[in-house]
């Protein structure tokens, strides 16, 4: 049955005898085989005896079965087909509840799957599953290792927003560096891409009385905010359909100010929120559910909400507010980190100095766009817990943030139950660096904005986490990081969190990347395993290297975790290609949350360093995780 499916698909092509790569190529398409031509180019060139450039139909049917009857599947498929050539619906059925942890799998389910995956006529019609068929199930979506489920939304969307993780970014417009990079409207469009919710635009004073975007005192080219918000408008909710929170980083005259307002009423129209819900004065945020397809601006609001709802429909134009802001530790300024960096971009600003009050000036018809989301400078736990209102939120640097994490995260913890709480990254990360989120989305800080410019760890935990939830850029925190009595502690969980015992197969790779650095695209592949989490959570495993085999390298290597936090947990998956003793290449990694993660067999898709999916590069990995 199988034999003569394969010759009905490649005969034609066979027709004038052997054939050249673009041909197997061709036929490889034919057959949904998906490759890497790297790959494909080297095992021609193996079955290409006499060295022609052209192959025969044998030569054609090895390639195949090189790339893809892989022994592992083989061995799988072996050990439920009593004949070892078909599985029925039954033996398919068994296969799911056993391996694959779907205990309520019938026949039914089965045939779904032989529907779905079996290539050849014949074996549908009698409800079969051949080895074809088997190995398209195996390298297809419902054999990730992230559950298909939590590709959609599947969490209560209808809490406050402060009981949310919500996907943020750090001064969005940069695409390179803070000091020179250019500021593009790419930066927004790409991170809006992303899945992200919350973006940041830092606005001075322009020309023409038109507000630009840029990062102050420093040479980074400019774009305008009228620009800006036209893309963000464009773009906002292509990958969710949640609100959008703009935190804008103000430094324009009151004049430009009101400029910004007119051109977010004009460009955002009906998406811009500009009042509360029935314009009544709620006792708590909106949910991410009633603020679908809405954009919020985040900035500095003069008077109460109250206030705004009351004056609804007074002209406020060339009116102009004060407040008074205590300045707070280095970071929490931009503290002048160019003057040492760039010698001929001397800020203007001199460094402002802690503890001092200074005024801002807020044109009143921009603050009275700040509804839910106006910012608050922070002070102390102690102040927050008796002045601050529901609908203020704290932008954190960095280093305060740590500080408070390492001497008073329970405090911390009970500050981010109320109040949507931002973090951002040291004024001195002008290569545009990132910080680790996990240890703030630890103590349940909502924005945790990085620099989306800049790949590495940091940022595949970032798009990893907000994988979950169907991408939506919003995360239902754990309970214990909304509850009011919380005592949560990242410091202190010991099994208090429901923890799990987590076992990690790693049997083999599959078409991985060449490394950049070998000329012969030869790759000694290793795989490392990472959980990110509480601090008690934090493990790395690593397998052996496998010589010279970026084809099909196999490992058959088990590691064990228990992980006290599952809720706050990350995996991640990392493969690298051993240069030398010292020295490893990145080749790809995957990163998933572990709650995400599904039992049994799995592949475990591999995305580059800019976070491009490697398709087909690919680990097989068998899952498993307990409650202890």
């Amino acid at each position: 049955m199988e034999n003569k499916w394969f010759l009905d698909i490649i005969f034609d092509e066979f027709r004038d005898g052997k054939i050249n790569i673009d041909k197997t190529l061709k036929l490889l398409n034919k057959f949904e085989v998906s490759y890497d031509y790297v790959h494909v180019k080297k095992v021609f060139k193996k079955n290409d005896k006499q060295k022609t450039g052209l192959i025969t139909m044998e030569d054609f049917r090895a390639i195949y079965r090189t790339l893809l009857h892989r022994p592992e599947f083989n061995e799988l498929f072996g050990t439920y087909s009593p004949n070892k050539k078909i599985l029925s619906a039954a033996n398919l059925a068994e296969f799911l509840r056993k391996e694959q942890f779907e205990l309520e799998a019938n026949e039914g389910r089965a045939v779904s799957l032989i529907n779905k995956y079996e290539p050849i006529d014949q074996a549908r019609k009698n409800k079969e599953m051949t080895f074809e068929g088997f190995i398209r199930y195996m390298l297809s979506e419902d054999c990730s290792v992230f559950r298909l489920q939590n590709r959609k939304i599947y969490q209560d969307m209808s809490l406050p927003m402060c009981d949310y993780y919500i996907n943020s970014s750090h001064n969005t417009y940069l695409i390179a560096d803070q000091l020179i990079g250019p500021s593009h409207l790419w930066g927004y469009a790409s991170a809006l891409k992303k899945g992200c919710r919350c973006l940041e635009i830092d606005c001075w004073d322009g020309p023409n009385k038109e507000p630009v975007v840029y990062h102050g005192h420093t040479l980074t080219s400019k774009i305008t905010f009228k620009n800006v918000i036209s893309v963000i408008q464009k773009h906002a909710f292509e990958a969710s359909d949640y609100p959008i929170v703009l935190s804008l980083e103000n430094h324009c005259s009151p004049p430009q100010q009101e400029t910004m307002a007119a051109h977010l009423l004009d460009i955002l129209g009906d998406l811009l929120v500009t009042s509360t819900i029935d314009h009544a004065m709620p006792n708590q945020l909106p949910s991410p559910e009633e603020m679908k397809f809405k954009i919020m601006i985040k900035n500095k609001k003069i008077g109460t909400l109250e206030d705004t709802l009351r004056r609804r429909g007074e002209r406020s134009r060339g009116e102009v507010g004060e407040l008074e802001e205590i300045m707070g530790s280095d970071d929490d300024i931009y503290a002048g980190a160019a003057d040492t960096l760039i010698p001929k971009a001397k800020p203007k600003c001199p460094k402002k100095e802690k503890g001092k009050v200074h005024k801002v000036k807020v044109a009143m018809l921009l603050s009275e766009l700040v509804i839910y989301t106006a910012s608050r400078s922070f002070v102390s736990f102690e102040d927050s817990k008796e002045k601050q209102k529901f609908y203020q939120n704290n932008s954190i640097g960095e280093v305060k943030g740590q500080k408070f994490i390492s001497k008073r995260a329970p405090e911390f913890v009970l500050h981010t139950v109320r109040f949507i709480t931002r973090i951002y990254p040291k004024g001195t990360r002008a290569d545009s660096s990132n910080y680790d989120p996990q240890e703030f989305w630890n103590v349940g800080c909502q924005m945790v904005a990085l620099n989306f410019q800049t790949t590495g760890v940091y940022m595949d935990l970032l798009l990893g986490k907000f994988q979950d939830n169907g991408g939506s850029g919003y995360l239902l925190k754990p309970d214990f990081l909304r509850r009011k009595d919380t005592t949560f502690d990242p410091f202190d969980v010991c099994g208090n969190y429901n923890p799990v015992t987590l076992t990690v197969k790693i049997i083999s790779g599959y078409q991985l990347p060449p490394s950049n650095l070998s000329k012969s695209n030869k790759a000694d592949p290793l795989v490392i395993v990472e959980i990110h989490g509480v601090p008690a959570d934090m493990a790395k495993q690593q397998t052996s290297v496998i010589k010279n085999n970026a084809l099909n390298p196999r490992w058959n290597e088990t590691f064990t975790f228990n992980i006290q936090v599952p809720d706050l947990a990350l995996v991640r998956f990392i493969v690298e290609d051993q240069m030398s003793i010292t020295a490893n290449d990145f080749l790809g990694q995957y990163t998933l949350p572990l709650m995400s993660m599904n039992k049994g067999y799995r592949h475990v898709p591999l995305v580059s360093k800019l976070g491009v999916n490697l398709k087909p590069a690919s680990l097989f990995v068998y899952i498993w995780y307990f409650q202890q």
